[in-house]
């Protein structure tokens, strides 16, 4: 009986077919050829047909995997792509992992989900392993060893808010007008409706989203106060010149339709929903906010990571390859993949939304109205410029939101902040997962910033010009005139 492995196993494991049958072959001095090592017909994947002790050894090295069987959850937006690539292109399975990936009706669900264990991690807002692992809302230590991209989200307003946006601002009054748009105009409009007693009401995903986040800055940025958190009020409202409130992902499009909300900051697909539906404007994305901002991770439980070293190492070396395979180009820089990995997210049982929205901003443009398609090259980055490292910096980032809007009701100094991120990004882990794979050939030396300290340089990308220095995060929090302020 042949017993026949293909795309499974990981590169380990072809390696000790091949040396068992080298060592078969050489200690019995028999005719018998060793293992062979064959393309499938059709398939472009590599098949094994070892004998019954070298599939005695794949079963050894399986055990390596203290998990091979997994389920990951996600929500339904673009950038859960390299779960979902891993999953449907076999990269799980040529780790040795077995993964059934869910998508899951809300962020609160999905991360309850995780530290119950019925999840055994997920695809999860950066702020939500931070806020947990601090206490705010719910309370668990989650830690990332990965980062599943950088960008991806924009803030959409109703065509009514847009019109009165225009109003106030005749630079808007265009099918084409200068980006980025700040949100001066919205002061205005949102000064107006706050005199008249009914402010604008504004979606976002979760109260530790980046999307809050972002669209607290745009806000701050022009001068409109999105409001502050405190023990006693977590609305986040309170002297607020707006009302940001929760809205999940997929219901965005048809809040905005309904009036219930004048606008949101989403990922997508559910911004180009809005504008390819002519009930919302796009006007600014992320990118424009913060250039190449760290949006999505991947999470687990300390406890999972601590019980699962070498799963967790595998798990982070076909997230890689996604992430890689996600962001290669031809000869021409055109996206090799974008296409096909649309096609892929649109299916129901992932993101569910017509190819044509999704390809919209993954394929590397962006609609912002009908008459407004801008060039977006990086408005999704799975694997360049170190998208998938898990920084330090990053995860200071967002503690100083946190705290800038009393999500952190106490003074912190810099010292907690660079404690609090080493608790929870793992970069030990993914510089493991990337060296096998730079042994392994898939990825190159240069694709991974071993030397770095966890720290990114100094930045001034943002909307309003201010500097983000990791190393510095009270000073940083200090800067801005609306917000909390530790020094």
């Amino acid at each position: 009986m042949v017993t026949q492995f293909a795309g499974g196993g990981t590169s380990r494991l072809w390696l000790a077919v091949g040396l068992l049958g080298v060592v078969a072959c050489v200690g019995c001095g028999s005719s018998t050829p060793p293992a062979t090592t064959e393309a499938a017909p059709d398939s472009g994947v590599m098949t094994a047909k070892p004998d019954l002790d070298a599939a005695a050894l794949l079963a050894e090295e399986e055990k390596s995997l203290e998990k091979p069987e997994l389920k990951f959850g996600f929500i339904k937006l673009t950038d859960c792509a390299p779960i979902v690539i891993a999953k449907e292109l076999g990269f799980f399975e040529q780790e040795g992992l077995s993964v059934t990936v869910e998508a899951q009706a809300n962020w609160k669900v999905l991360l309850d989900r995780v530290i119950s264990g019925e999840l055994d991690g997920a695809h999860m807002l950066a702020g939500q392993p931070i806020a947990a692992t601090i206490g705010f809302g719910t309370k668990a230590h989650i830690v990332t060893a990965f980062s599943m991209d950088l960008n991806g989200n924009a803030i959409t307003v109703s065509k009514k808010i847009w019109e009165e946006m225009q109003a106030a601002d005749e630079k808007l009054n265009s099918p084409t007008p200068p980006h980025p748009i700040n949100a001066s105009a919205l002061k205005i409009v949102a000064d107006k409706y706050k005199a008249e007693g009914n402010p604008l009401n504004l979606g976002m995903v979760f109260p530790v989203s980046t999307h809050n986040y972002e669209l607290r800055y745009w806000l701050a940025a022009a001068g409109i106060h999105p409001g502050f958190y405190t023990p006693e009020d977590s609305r986040g409202m309170i002297d607020g010149d707006v009302l940001i409130s929760v809205t999940p992902p997929p219901q965005m499009p048809a809040t905005l339709e309904a009036g219930t909300i004048q606008g949101y900051c989403v990922g997508e697909p559910w911004n180009q929903q809005a504008v390819m539906r002519d009930i919302g404007v796009c006007v600014v994305t992320d990118y424009e906010i913060w250039n190449d901002n760290p949006e999505k991770v991947f999470g687990v439980t300390k406890e999972w990571s601590d019980k699962y070293p070498q799963t967790h190492i595998a798990v982070v070396k076909a997230l890689i390859k996604a992430g890689k395979w996600l962001d290669e180009v031809d000869d021409a820089g055109e996206f090799k993949n974008r296409k096909q990995a649309c096609e892929i997210l649109s299916k129901k049982d992932y993101v569910g939304a017509d190819v044509e929205v999704i390809a919209n901003s993954m394929t590397g443009t962006f609609l912002f109205q009908s008459s407004d398609r801008q060039a977006q090259r990086d408005f999704n980055v799975f694997f360049k410029k170190y998208a998938t490292y898990p920084f330090y910096s990053d995860c200071i980032w967002y503690l100083t939101q946190m705290r800038r809007w009393g999500q952190i009701a106490e003074a912190k100094d810099d010292a907690w902040y660079h404690e609090t991120a080493k608790s929870i990004y793992l970069p030990d882990i993914y510089l493991q997962a990337a060296k096998e794979l730079m042994a392994e050939g898939v990825i190159a030396e240069a694709d991974v910033p071993a030397s770095t300290d966890g720290y990114k340089p100094p930045t001034k990308l943002f909307i309003d010009g201010m500097e983000y220095d990791g190393r510095k995060p009270t000073a940083y929090v200090a800067q801005f005139e609306i917000g909390k302020k530790d020094q």
